[in-house]
């Protein structure tokens, strides 16, 4: 726990997994390997670096290694360990969020973060599991999210695909953010990604409004929409799909072989494109 954080709290499956599977298990991926390693149980820690087991080309710069962080998001340039959510276009951070928020494993009824590497569907996979984990000050309330990045090389070099998927979204902030103690309000998730500059970043529309992305929020629930193609064709609610490439993200990519615009463009793209995706589908809540 940090100190910031100490002062903070005085003041205040349809388909079975298999080693190839593409699953539409409650959204969630899951192939041999994906949660081989796991942080300990902690409040605002980090790996250090950790192979992704492909080369993956994010706006300009190539990575084959990525810090995973217990807030609900994986970095590139070093590691975070901010509990309050920020704006991630402004950041300033190499950053992809699923859910950046307070995630805190200490409590024993929660699940630790999981990661690990392994082939999805027949590519090189990275997978980060938030599954069952818990809230700042070690409330009882659990969220259940993952990020995968796929190594799409075959369609060109650098080029891969990553994924926010949700099935169970019940808290938005930590204590120490002003959360009350069902972990809503305050400062909530912010959830999205950045290389470190406004032009080339984008945050889903929601970030920031309390009980937004939440299960009890029936039109606007993470679980209750959807956003861009997966690389396996999938769409489906509780599934946010992005495909980066020549560095650049773009949603609902294009057939293969068709043009594909140079990374300079992709901002502008992304603000037009991603603004329009992201008055992403309403849907009845499931019965």
């Amino acid at each position: 726990m940090t100190s910031l954080k100490l002062t903070a709290l005085r003041a205040s499956a349809v388909l079975l997994f298999a080693t190839t599977a593409l699953t539409a298990s409650a959204q969630l991926r899951s192939f041999t390997g994906y949660n081989a390693n796991s942080l300990a149980r902690n409040d605002d820690e980090s790996t250090g670096l950790v192979n992704i087991g492909f080369s993956a080309n994010f706006f300009g710069t190539t990575y084959s290694q990525t810090y995973v962080n217990n807030n609900g998001n994986i970095t590139f340039d070093s590691p975070l360990s901010t509990f309050t959510p920020f704006g991630i276009p402004n950041s300033g951070r190499v950053i992809i969020a699923p859910f950046f928020a307070d995630v805190d494993t200490r409590g024993s009824d929660s699940s630790l973060v999981t990661y690990g590497t392994g082939i999805l569907g027949g590519h090189a996979a990275f997978a980060v599991n938030y599954v069952n984990v818990g809230v700042f000050n070690v409330l009882p309330i659990y969220n259940s999210f993952q990020l995968v990045l796929v190594d799409r090389s075959d369609t060109g070099a650098g080029n891969f695909d990553f994924e926010f998927n949700y099935t169970d979204i019940n808290w938005e902030t930590g204590t120490a953010s002003g959360g009350n103690d069902q972990g809503l309000g305050g400062t909530p998730v912010h959830i999205g990604y950045s290389n470190g500059t406004p032009a080339s970043a984008f945050e889903l529309d929601g970030s920031g409004i309390s009980q937004f992305f939440l299960d009890s929020n029936a039109s606007t629930g993470l679980i209750y929409n959807q956003l861009g193609v997966a690389f396996d064709g999938t769409s489906m609610d509780g599934r946010y799909a992005f495909s980066v490439r020549n560095g650049g993200v773009i949603v609902n990519p294009p057939v293969e072989g068709s043009a594909v615009p140079e990374p300079s463009t992709y901002g502008l793209i992304g603000a037009l494109a991603l603004g329009a995706l992201v008055a992403f589908r309403r849907r009845a809540k499931r019965a």
